[in-house]
């Protein structure tokens, strides 16, 4: 006589599904610089050695949120975004424009955009172009060294040294590290 109970299906997810899912949330923002991709960063990025740039989302207000310290070809301090806001910013040099999406629409997306009064150009400008990544669009300022950080669609360059084009790294987690 043959036993004809079945086993039910186990239809729940894999231990190691689920530990791969719970991985790939945990996965810190993505940041295209220039042409560059850099995965799992903690927002962060470092130049010549110093932390100059963060950048945070703040999905459910509809946020990117931008803290950077612009210096001048010297090196010296001129302008201080924290969170958005200038808090510092000699001779009036710099405006911000902040974009804050109302939709969910990818034309809505948040951004920022700092501009330098007294070259006309943007100094900065960044935005999220979906879940977890953010791009930094185009950037023309300097480092605490002085040296000149130039950021195009195509290219970054740090000073005449280094242009980082099409590189993709792995941060794991941590800073990303320019010049």
């Amino acid at each position: 006589m043959t036993d004809d109970t079945l086993e039910p299906l186990n239809t729940s997810p894999s231990f190691r599904e689920e530990s791969a899912a719970a991985a790939t949330q945990k996965l810190g923002p993505e940041l295209l610089i220039g042409s560059n991709i850099f995965r799992n960063t903690n927002g962060v990025v470092t130049i010549q050695g110093k932390e100059q740039l963060v950048l945070e989302t703040r999905p459910e207000q509809g946020l990117l949120l931008v803290t950077i310290d612009l210096y001048d070809a010297t090196g010296t301090q001129i302008a201080h975004v924290r969170r958005n806001t200038l808090v510092i910013n000699q001779a009036g040099q710099f405006t911000i424009d902040i974009h804050q999406a109302t939709t969910n629409m990818p034309s809505d997306a948040p951004w920022v955009r700092l501009y330098n009064r007294q070259s006309g150009e943007i100094a900065f400008e960044a935005r999220i172009v979906s879940d977890n990544r953010i791009q930094i669009t185009s950037g023309r300022f300097y480092s605490h060294t002085g040296a000149l950080v130039d950021i195009t669609p195509h290219y970054c360059r740090i000073g005449s040294g280094r242009t980082l084009f099409g590189d993709v790294v792995e941060n794991r987690g941590r800073t990303v590290v320019l010049g």
